[in-house]
């Protein structure tokens, strides 16, 4: 038994240092070392699984805060492969970090300043997405001039045609980016939502037992107090019969021995 406490401890202290230093990686910028956070979160997710299944497991709560982490560093890999800095960001805010913090000397939880980091990057990707876009009728221009034709000439046929194709492809590609906007926010809630769910079925299991805790202790109460009951009542009855016993041996002595004169 002592054996297998001490395993479980030696792989508790493994995994807090290993998410610890995920957190330290993510929250760096991450070129050449992003596969490498690929996979020690791989790694993390399975010494979760592991260390669920040893007997002296930590508290539930303990467990579901280090869920909580795994999966967000798991939801922080998968944002940042998504192609639109507007994609990134949108993940980003559904993204649920750590509540407390992974080591003693951490004043915050450091999840949370990854959390806040990559929402920041994100939006600095957005605008400078939005200032490097072109000028709306810079096409246009562009056009005209290659035909060497004056801005306030008419247009030709071909030119108004190729126009219209741009425009048109555009509303195209703003109507994918939002179908893949509304399709990455349905999967976001329903993860959310997981989240919650799981929270709550601990919450209401950690009730339970508490309830089932109570009830034992109560019973156990009552228990010892019958059998503390019983011990008394005993033991007046004993003292009774040892008094009585000497009583009458003290009369008998005497009636047996009188005194001699």
């Amino acid at each position: 038994m002592t054996s297998s406490s001490n395993m479980a401890s030696r792989l508790e202290i493994n995994f807090i240092r290993l998410l610890s230093r995920c957190e330290s990686i993510a929250s760096d910028k991450r070129g050449e070392t992003e596969w490498r956070l690929e996979k020690y979160v791989a790694a993390l997710a399975e010494m979760l699984v592991s260390l669920r299944k040893t007997p002296s497991k930590p508290t539930p709560e303990v467990l579901t805060e280090y869920s909580r982490k795994v999966d967000f560093l798991k939801g922080l890999l998968e944002a940042e492969k998504l192609s639109s800095p507007a994609e990134k960001a949108l993940a980003n805010q559904f993204l649920a970090p750590g509540r407390t913090p992974t080591i003693a000397n951490e004043r915050m939880s450091a999840s949370k300043t990854v959390h806040m980091q990559s929402k920041a990057r994100c939006t600095r990707e957005m605008r400078a997405e939005l200032l490097s876009s072109p000028q709306k009728g810079s096409i246009e221009t562009e056009l005209r001039n290659r035909r060497g034709l004056p801005v306030d000439e008419g247009q030709s046929a071909g030119e108004l045609d190729a126009v219209l194709q741009h425009h048109h492809n555009l509303q195209e590609k703003l109507a994918e980016d939002m179908l893949n906007l509304a399709r990455n926010l349905k999967n976001n809630t329903l993860a959310a939502q997981n989240i919650i769910r799981q929270d709550n079925q601990t919450l209401s299991q950690s009730m339970r037992q508490a309830d089932l805790n109570f009830e034992k202790l109560k019973t156990e109460s009552e228990r010892l107090e019958q059998h503390t009951k019983k011990s008394v009542n005993w033991f007046l009855w004993l003292m009774l019969i040892l008094v009585s016993f000497t009583f009458i041996s003290m009369i008998l002595f005497i009636r047996i021995f009188p005194r001699l004169r």
